[in-house]
């Protein structure tokens, strides 16, 4: 009788001892949810006359079309 419930106490020790683990390693995987980015509506004006609007994350304004490149 008192080793039934010695090897009763025993498993129940390792098993909530492997769900302890699986709860941990399960909780290591998550990646934490990325918060969404929102930039204001204003634009700016490009010397050829066009607009640029601002891009997530940094909210810097997206390059002038031409940009860059030699003239």
């Amino acid at each position: 009788m008192m080793n039934k419930l010695l090897l009763t106490i025993i498993v129940s020790v390792l098993l909530t001892a492997a769900v302890g683990a699986e709860d941990k390693k399960e909780g290591e995987e998550k990646p934490k949810p990325v918060e969404p980015v929102f930039c204001t509506m204003d634009a700016k004006m490009c010397p050829d006359g066009s607009f640029v609007g601002r891009i997530p994350p940094d909210c810097k304004f997206a390059p002038c079309p031409g940009a860059g490149k030699d003239r």
